[in-house]
C-alpha cells in the first residue's frame, strides 16, 4: 500500500464552499496513467493536480479531470501553486512544466497569486456546428473558435446566467468546449468588464465553475473590445468566481485567490 498527500483548494475565490474546487496531489514518482484517472474519479472534483519537483521552485505538472487528462487547467493550477506557498512560504515564484503549453509561473502578489499564461486567442469560423445553437438555446450575436472550445458572444450578462444548455447537444463538439460571455455591463453592480460561464460534457463535466485557462482567449477577446489591456472578470456559475486579467503582448496574465479546504491521505 502506498500513501499520498492529498489537499483540495477552492480556486478563485477567499471563500469556501466557492469558486472551483482542485486536489491537488504532490508526488515523488509518477504513478501510470490509470492510477492517475482513477483518483481523479475517486475525487470527482473538476480537476486533480499531481506534481513532481524538477527543482527547488520548479514542478511538472499534470491535470486530470474524471473522464480524461487536461490540455491546460487554470484554476488547479493556481490551487497547485496555494498549496506549495503554504508548504514553502520562503517561495515568491513558482514555474510549472506541462505537456502541451509549455512553462508556466506563477507570483505571489499578496493573497493573490497571479499565473502567467500563453495568449490562445478565439479566431472566427465559417461554419458553426448546429449542435451548439441548438444546444445553447440562445442565438449568440458572434461565435469563434479556439484550440480549447467554441465562443459564443452575446449581448449581455443576463443572457449569460440565464442559459440551460443541452449537455446532451454541447458533447457532440468535442473534443471542444463550450464558452458562453458577454459584457458586464448591469451585472452586480457593473464592477466588471466581462461575465462567462463554461461547458465541457465531452471533458469533465456538466458546467465549470471556474475555469482559468478560457481566459487566456476571453482576455484577448474583451480586451480588443473594450478598449483596455486590464479587465476584471466574473465567471457566473453557481459557485461564482473572481479572475484579474492582463494582456501583455502574446501572454495573458490571471490573478485569482484561493482557500484551502481538506488536507488528507491517499491510500492506494
Amino acid at each position: 500500500m502506498q500513501e499520498l498527500a492529498i489537499y483540495q483548494v477552492d480556486a478563485f475565490t477567499n471563500q469556501r464552499f466557492s469558486g472551483n474546487a482542485a486536489a491537488v496531489v504532490p508526488l515523488s514518482a509518477w504513478l501510470g496513467d490509470t492510477d492517475l484517472l482513477a483518483i481523479a474519479q475517486e475525487n470527482n472534483l473538476s480537476e486533480t493536480a499531481y506534481l513532481l519537483k524538477i527543482a527547488d521552485g520548479h514542478y511538472f505538472i499534470r491535470w486530470f479531470s474524471p473522464i480524461t487528462e487536461i490540455d491546460f487547467c487554470g484554476h488547479a493550477t493556481l490551487a497547485s501553486a496555494f498549496v506549495l506557498f503554504q508548504l514553502k512560504p520562503e517561495l515568491t515564484e513558482l514555474r510549472f512544466s506541462t505537456k502541451a503549453v509549455g512553462d508556466l509561473t506563477v507570483t505571489k502578489q499578496g493573497d493573490w497569486l497571479q499565473m502567467n499564461f500563453p495568449k490562445r486567442p478565439a479566431l472566427p469560423v465559417a461554419d458553426v456546428p448546429a449542435a451548439l445553437l441548438k444546444g445553447l438555446g440562445a442565438m449568440p450575436v458572434q461565435v469563434l473558435r479556439s484550440e480549447q472550445a467554441w465562443f459564443a458572444v452575446y449581448q449581455d450578462a443576463a443572457t449569460v446566467v440565464a442559459l440551460t444548455p443541452d449537455m446532451l447537444l454541447l458533447k457532440q463538439l468535442g473534443p471542444w468546449d463550450v464558452v458562453v460571455t458577454a459584457p458586464g455591463t448591469g451585472f452586480k453592480q457593473s464592477q466588471y468588464d466581462f461575465v462567462s460561464r463554461y461547458f465541457w460534457p465531452a471533458n469533465g463535466g456538466d458546467e465549470d465553475p471556474v475555469t482559468g485557462s478560457i481566459h487566456a482567449g476571453l482576455v484577448p477577446y474583451w480586451a480588443a473590445q473594450l478598449g483596455k489591456t486590464e479587465l476584471l472578470a466574473y465567471q457566473a456559475s453557481k459557485r461564482g468566481g473572481v479572475l484579474r486579467c492582463q494582456l501583455q503582448q502574446d501572454r495573458v496574465l490571471v490573478s485569482g485567490q484561493a482557500v484551502m479546504y481538506l488536507q488528507g491521505k491517499i491510500e492506494i
